[in-house]
């Protein structure tokens, strides 16, 4: 089934090209566009498109703040971000709203095929995720049986496998990935990282501290996952573990940056980006799978 998808670009020159890159590759089919993010909101919540893409930069009301309003009115759709001008402040900012995808301008025809091909899996992904969660009231009220894993050991298994079980942060990915499954919010997505450290921490004096440290233990698991792979794919490309995790969890890109720092015996390796919220989503989406799989 192909996705419907909607564009917002007050640029026609953009709307055209997106639309034919769209058309030509067979990705999805385009039911509708607008110039404006203020114009594209009675649109798109009576059309109910599967995916907007839409420009960051407009005028009267930008990116951010029309999906603010569509996702206030209860649109459930997924956002690619469009935008010349990316800075780790909108970067941020998008990812705390859900964005997780971005086509850059001036628009290439392979990197909005790549992307949107991407986001089609993620959208596969979640339509599996919402019938596994059918099935685990099912799975909760039944006795486990001695075979029956808990959240924690399929946790601990994926992040052995990945080299990180020793880390501090591991502790934190477990915690997480068991109040996820548990709550009573069925959405796919995970809530904005804030929410989700204050949600685990212990500390019920200095939240503020605790939830710092909890992400810096995490970033530096993430980290190590990220070298052990990169290490991995540098001795051999074909490993399972390296083909299944690397492109999995992280941008690819950045691993083959790694990977190319290892060959060469880098002594001072270069900063790579690391997109915590991308690896927990994909943690979450991995465990629920593994979890649902014992009913």
């Amino acid at each position: 089934m192909k996705l419907r998808y909607f564009i917002v670009d007050d640029d026609t020159a953009s709307r055209r090209m997106l639309e034919k890159i769209i058309s030509e590759a067979e990705i999805g089919v385009v039911v509708g566009e607008a110039e404006s993010g203020l114009d594209s909101i009675p649109l798109v919540l009576s059309i109910h498109p599967d995916v907007v893409l839409i420009d960051f930069l407009m005028p009267k009301l930008d990116g951010i703040e029309t999906i603010e309003q569509l996702r206030a009115q209860g649109f459930q759709g997924q956002f690619v971000m469009i935008s010349q001008v990316v800075n780790k402040e909108m970067v941020g900012e998008a990812y705390e709203k859900g964005i997780e995808f971005f086509i850059h301008k001036p628009i290439n025809r392979l990197e909005v095929q790549s992307i949107l091909k991407k986001n089609a899996e993620q959208s596969r992904l979640r339509q599996s995720l919402m019938a596994i969660r059918e099935s685990l009231a099912f799975v909760e009220s039944t006795r486990y049986t001695p075979k029956q894993r808990s959240v924690k050991e399929i946790v601990h298994s994926i992040l052995n496998e990945m080299g990180i079980i020793g880390e501090a942060g591991s502790g934190d990915m477990v915690l997480m990935m068991e109040y996820l499954i548990h709550r009573k919010d069925t959405t796919a997505l995970l809530p904005p990282l804030k929410e989700l450290y204050e949600a685990i921490s212990c500390s019920e004096k200095d939240v503020k501290k605790e939830t710092k440290s909890m992400e810096q233990r995490i970033r530096r698991a993430i980290m190590a996952a990220l070298n052990n792979l990169a290490s991995l794919g540098t001795f051999d490309y074909t490993n399972p573990k390296f083909e299944y995790y690397a492109p999995r969890y992280f941008e690819f890109q950045e691993i083959r940056v790694r990977m190319k720092e290892l060959d060469q015996e880098c002594m001072e390796p270069t900063k790579v980006k690391i997109n915590i919220k991308k690896f927990l989503q994909v943690l979450f989406l991995d465990t629920v799978e593994k979890y649902s799989q014992q009913s």
